[in-house]
């Protein structure tokens, strides 16, 4: 099967584990459990070799700051208006992002005609080794796993990736795309190991967050390695994140959902415990055609439109200290994701954990305000980080995030037993994942890597 989902992608597009046991089921149900009660009873008080390229490659006082996202998802509909720009990125940056191939696209007509027009110079001749520049929109696109009907391409069964992507660009229009298509650890480390990417963004793993591994070793590479940030989906259902693959590793930033626009109120089907919690609801671009949207739901698009947040804040801090690249290459920017000068000529440096510590501060708790018939949970007054961690977060927080960073406004800092409780969970994280590394690609005939990742959650 390749890569890719079988049908559309739902309003809801949590999947079961068909090929688990009753046995296995009831094994995981039961460690859920114990995750579960043991946080609640908690007190609150492989790899490829990096591409790099020279400073002098990579940066150029002839174009504009900019921030590169990496979403990790099913394919991008390249040809809807959403993604479209006037722009035309410098060669330094494709060279520095690796593109190897160009695909001049064509733009009249209906999205079919333009995918026949297109099929024979483009379509046909992608393989898992292109990185791939569409001029006309924002993204580069690259699937290293090789494996789905159309490389790169969101086709009509799909449709997830372009919603995620649409949802990152929402939250920052300025933001370069570095799109990868794939379910796995490799697809992961595609983003990972180029130089230029700032985010990588992840909305997909186990249902439930059984606690089976999964991408963990690649965002670990990512982040940990090379100073990137990952903002991964918490599941689209109360299971706690801190045993999720994608939303629990202590070097991931884990998202849960609110009802943003509604009642400001938690999802009820939305992962608990989590770092933060972003927009639920959202209304992003379609898959098959080239100006629709539709309403979708999930943690899938709470996880893009913060990793856009955080483009965005990169990218201002950029602009305001004369940083004219991206990434945190240990070996270019010192490990820094911002790595500029102020106006008297000092250094003026952001790192990974800078930005994290700000976005913490930034997130807030809702006034009571609670529509019961909403499908929304009241957060509690009473140790609220067991449902939203932090807080919410949206576009408000842009500006607090960067008054902070830039030293202009400071934060105040979350009350004692807010911190006390993320500690918590920071704790249990760090010493679940440390006991719990990764296994290999099957257990007991579940596939947790690859291919068959879209069919057990695209949250």
């Amino acid at each position: 099967m390749a890569g890719k989902a079988d049908s559309p992608v739902s309003e809801n597009p949590f999947e079961t584990v068909s090929s688990m046991s009753s046995k296995n089921l009831i094994a995981v149900s039961a460690l859920t459990f114990l995750l579960i009660f043991s946080f609640f009873a908690l007190s609150l008080t492989g790899d490829s070799p990096v591409q790099l390229v020279s400073e002098s490659d990579t940066s150029s006082d002839d174009w504009r700051a900019f921030s590169v996202v990496a979403p990790v998802d099913t394919g991008i509909n390249v040809y809807h208006d959403h993604f479209r720009t006037n722009e035309t990125y410098p060669s330094w940056l494709l060279d520095g992002l690796g593109v190897n191939k160009v695909c001049e696209l064509t733009f009249d007509g209906t999205w079919q005609e333009r995918y026949d027009a297109d099929k024979e110079s483009c379509w046909d001749t992608l393989t898992a080794s292109d990185i791939v520049s569409f001029p006309g929109t924002k993204i580069i696109g690259h699937s290293p796993d090789g494996d789905s009907d159309i490389l790169i391409l969101d086709d009509p069964s799909d449709g997830h990736g372009s919603a995620v992507t649409g949802s990152v660009l929402d939250a920052n229009p300025n933001a370069v795309i570095f799109f990868v298509e794939g379910f796995s650890t490799e697809a992961v480390l595609a983003a990972a190991n180029q130089p230029l990417v700032d985010v990588i963004s992840t909305s997909f793993g186990a249902p439930g967050s059984v606690p089976v591994s999964g991408i963990e070793r690649g965002t670990e590479i990512a982040v940990v390695d090379e100073g990137k940030m990952h903002t991964g989906a918490a599941d689209n259902s109360p299971s706690p994140a801190i045993q999720d693959s994608t939303a629990g590793p202590p070097w991931s930033i884990g998202i849960a959902g609110y009802a943003e626009e509604g009642d400001d109120q938690k999802e009820i089907m939305s992962g608990s415990y989590p770092d933060i919690s972003a927009d639920w609801t959202q209304y992003l671009p379609n898959h098959d055609d080239i100006d629709g949207y539709h309403e979708t739901s999930g943690t899938s698009f709470a996880t893009p439109r913060t990793a856009g947040i955080l483009s965005f804040v990169l990218e201002s801090l950029r602009e305001e200290f004369n940083d004219n690249s991206s990434g945190a290459s240990p070996v270019l920017r010192q490990g820094m994701l911002v790595d500029g000068t102020d106006s008297e000529g000092n250094p003026f440096l952001v790192s990974n954990s800078e930005i994290r510590e700000a976005l913490n501060l930034s997130a807030w708790y809702p006034e009571l305000g609670w529509d019961p018939t909403s499908g929304t949970m009241p957060v509690s007054p009473v140790a609220p980080c067991t449902q939203t961690g932090w807080g919410f977060v949206n576009l408000s927080n842009i500006e607090p995030i960067i008054a902070h960073l830039n030293q202009s406004s400071e934060l105040s800092q979350r009350p004692g037993d807010v911190v006390a409780c993320m500690n918590a969970n920071q704790d249990m994280r760090e010493a679940y994942w440390d006991a719990y590394p990764s296994v290999p690609s099957e257990v007991n005939g579940l596939s947790i890597i690859g291919d068959q990742g879209v069919e057990r959650r695209l949250v």
